[in-house]
């Protein structure tokens, strides 16, 4: 009978151990990906996101090797390296980067938001 017991014994530990390290092991791995690194686009040294102005979203128009930002629906975007934005302008001259186009992407533009993706979230817009 001592044996059976020491059998079980042995076999419930390895249960145990296992899963104290899987629950570990999803413990760190949710640690990981929780999106509060402060050096992710967007985020502020203490992990706030970044806010913008329309005054300070002015700053960046893609002009003389500035960024080119766009806000939609409260939302900044980086659209520096998304070549339909070369030179912080875009179909044609038609719009110039560091303005808010949540009114023309809905109404004007063919593509609608969905072009939005290849564009860096850097952050939101707020009101004065």
């Amino acid at each position: 009978m001592k044996k059976s017991n020491t059998k079980t014994s042995h076999t419930r530990k390895k249960y145990l151990l296992l899963l104290a390290l899987s629950l570990g092991f999803s413990l760190l791995l949710v640690a990981c990906t929780n999106g509060t690194d402060p050096t992710d686009p967007g985020t502020t040294e203490n992990g706030a996101e970044e806010s913008f102005t329309l005054e300070e979203l002015a700053e960046f128009d893609g002009q003389d090797g500035r960024r080119a930002y766009i806000a939609i629906d409260g939302v900044v975007y980086d659209v520096t390296d998304v070549p339909e934005w070369s030179g912080g302008m875009h179909a044609g001259d038609r719009f110039m980067a560091g303005k808010d186009y949540s009114d023309e992407i809905r109404d004007v533009s063919p593509h609608g938001d969905s072009v939005l993706s290849r564009a860096e979230r850097v952050g939101i817009l707020v009101t004065e």
